[in-house]
Parts: C-alpha cells; structure tokens; sequence
C-alpha cells in the first residue's frame, strides 16, 4: 500500500512539472513530451463539449484543445491546453549587433552631494531613488540632460523649487526639490547623476525575410546600475565587430569586447524591450547570413536533451557554428529566460571564449535544423555551461506567431 502510494505520488509530481500550456504545429502528431517514466503510465484524454474522447484531434488547423491526464486511465491528474499553431520559418542570426537605447525620460543612477557657500553637504534630491525616471521638470516634458541643467539652472536663480514629475515602476507621482548653489561647479544643483541611454554588445537572434521582423538577445535590456528595466523611448541596432575577447574563467565571466562607431548603419529599430528578449523591424538584411533559407522554429515540446549548435562570432563579424550539448529542458522556468540547461563542447569555442561570455545573448542555438532557442545566461561557477530561452517564446513576443502572413504561408503549402 505505501509503495504504490509512493508511486502515485511520484507519478502526480512528474505530470505536475509539465507545462500548463503547450504547442504543435499544424500537421504534425500531437505529443506532450511526457518524460519516460511517464509514458506506459499517463493516458491523454480530450475534451470535447464537456465529453472525454481517446481520438486525436485534427491538426490540420490551427486551434485549441483541452487535454485531462490520468494515471492509468483511471486517476485524474490536471488538464492541458494544447494549441495547435502554424509553422514559423526565420532565418537564425548570429552577427554581433550594437544594441543603442535612449531611455523616455531621464534615469536617476545616483546621487551627488552639493557643498554650498557654507561648506555644508546637501542633497536636496534625496526623495528620488536610483533606478527612477523623471519624466517632467515645470510641467516640461524631458528629453535629454541640457534641458534639465538649463530648468534646473533657471529655478534656482528665480529662488524657486523644481516640480519634477518622476516614475517608479508602475507608479508616478509628482515631488518638489529645490536647486543649491554649489560653490565646487560655480551652478545650481540637485545632486543627481542621470543618463538617458545605453549601449552595449548582443547577438541577433532572428529575422523573418517578409515581414522583416527580428528578435535578439532572449533577455531584457535593463540598467546596468539599478538593474531595472529600461524604457524605452527611441531604440535601435546596428552593425558591430567582435575586436577581442576576454576568455570566461571559474567566477569571473568573459566577454566580447566589441565595437560599433556612432556613423555605423543602422540595421533595425528596437520596439519592445521584454523579458524573452528585444524585438524590432530591420531597415537592411545582414549580408553574414550562415542560412541562406529560413528554417522552422521549433515548439518547446520538439527540443531535446543532446548535440546542438550555436551560432556567434569570436573574431570581425564572421558568424560561425559551434557544438554544444543540450542537458536539461525545463519549461516551467518562463520568466526567468533558464529553461535550457547548455554546455559548450566545442574545443576551438572553448579554447577562444573559455564557454559562454557576456555579449553572446542571443546567440541561435540551432537542433535537427530548427531554431530551438537562444543563449541568455552563463553559469558564473562554470562558464562552460548556461542557460537559453526557447525560440518558440522569442517568436511569440515578436508577434509573428500571429501574422497572418505566416498563415496563409503555411495553408497553400
């Protein structure tokens, strides 16, 4: 009785990591994935007006079924949507892109203390945190740091306080601060250090040849001091070049050293910033394609533990494929972009990089000729090993899963 008790109990928490959702592409069987131990013992029942049928439905189309899962037919366990989508096609990427993004608004990074005529230390800001975005000065809309000097240069030789709007996260809310003379700068202060831009190195992920939507990075841009997300205002990417590299050690990451100058062409704008990655229209195709053809974008449940590629460049803007090792999937991680546990076994990768290093994110991780995903992360213990985002999630971020474009692509063929 205890053992087949334990049993059960082994059973319900396996079927339970299974993913409330899960995809098929239009055509294909309809498979779960249910992991081994599970397969003799799991019986998938659908849905249909309220009944319970073992037939499968059609996949000719695209739609949604509800799936209950029993233990042997008998013990009801949870039930599963299971949606039945078209088949994506893209071109994976793997060229090293300059990602630029101006913030809407001003970004606190911190503060700085005014000394007065007095020699008194002051920080007539404090109220504002680091990672807030000041959106308005006197009712003003903000748009770069000189409009702010010049209001804030303007209040204090009138005498009067600053109404400055600010953001914090969701909230926004309206404070007073009143500028100081400050006898080191010979001007008027409030004692914050603010930007409104960053700029660093990624790897586009994907592009679809039609629509000329792309994806890159399979991770969120956020500020490199508050670590917050960055909004974005006016964004875009452009060519860049991989100049050296410094080699990942145990707890020490390694990373490209890149370059992209301010004239470089721009290839894309940058329209969302979410947590599966950055996504934007491209201006002009890369000319360093290693696919000349699009190829399918595989649903979570088609990866699978074992070989892999990725594409990267380690030197100029030469994309090439190196061999990894797909070791775990797990794909209840949604939000954190650690759903595919990697490990680089290419000798020549890991001779050059020492793993994974900082400005791969986004690199295509390529399987049975279909994009599975893309680099997010690497193990800071271990820089052999990492983490990616499933491609299937990028693309649903992207909004071409819903292009009708890809529809009808998909029902002439």
């Amino acid at each position: 009785m205890f053992l087949f008790s334990g049993l059960l109990s082994f059973q319900a928490q396996e079927i339970m990591r299974l993913p409330d959702k899960q995809s098929v592409v239009v055509g294909e069987p309809l498979r779960l994935g249910f992991p081994a131990p599970l397969q003799k013992t799991l019986k998938a029942q659908f849905i249909r007006n309220e009944n319970l049928t073992d037939t499968c439905p059609t996949t000719t189309e695209p739609g949604e079924y509800q799936i209950r899962l029993s233990l042997f037919g008998i013990i009801p366990v949870r039930d599963v949507m299971v949606s039945v989508v078209p088949q994506v096609m893209v071109v994976p990427g793997g060229q090293s892109i300059g990602v630029l993004i101006h913030a809407e608004g001003l970004m606190v990074a911190g503060h700085s203390a005014v000394h007065d005529q007095y020699g008194h230390h002051n920080s007539p800001a404090a109220a504002l945190q680091e990672g807030d975005v000041i959106l308005k000065v006197d009712n003003e809309i903000l748009h770069n740091e000189g409009q702010f000097r010049g209001a804030i240069a303007t209040a204090g030789t009138a005498g009067r306080p600053l109404t400055i709007e600010v953001k914090r996260g969701d909230q926004t809310f309206v404070t007073c601060v009143e500028p100081i003379f400050c006898r080191d700068t010979l001007s008027y202060r409030v004692g914050l250090l603010i930007k409104n831009s960053t700029a660093g190195i990624g790897t586009l992920t994907f592009y679809e040849p039609n629509s000329m939507i792309y994806g890159a990075l399979g991770h969120m841009v956020t500020d490199s001091d508050s670590s917050r997300p960055m909004e974005i205002s006016d964004g875009r990417i452009v060519d860049a070049d991989v100049q050296s590299i410094h080699k990942g050690k145990k707890g020490q990451p390694g990373e490209k050293i890149g370059l992209f100058p301010d004239h470089a062409q721009v290839n894309g704008t940058i329209n969302k910033n979410s947590s599966q990655g950055i996504f934007g229209d491209l201006k002009s195709i890369f000319t360093k394609d290693t696919y000349a053809e699009p190829i399918p974008v595989a649903t979570v449940n088609q990866i699978h533990v074992g070989q892999a590629e990725i594409l990267t460049v380690v030197e100029e803007n030469k994309v090439e494929k190196f061999v990894i090792e797909i070791s775990r999937i797990n794909p209840l991680a949604r939000h954190d972009g650690k759903v595919l546990v990697i490990k680089v076994t290419d000798q020549r990768l890991l001779e050059k990089t020492g793993g994974i290093v900082q400005g791969m994110s986004g690199s295509p991780i390529i399987q049975d000729n279909k994009l599975v995903g893309a680099v997010t992360h690497v193990f800071v213990n271990d820089p052999t090993k990492g983490y990616g985002i499933p491609a299937e999630w990028m693309v649903e971020e992207s909004g071409l899963r819903n292009s009708d474009q890809q529809i009808v692509e998909q029902t002439a063929a």
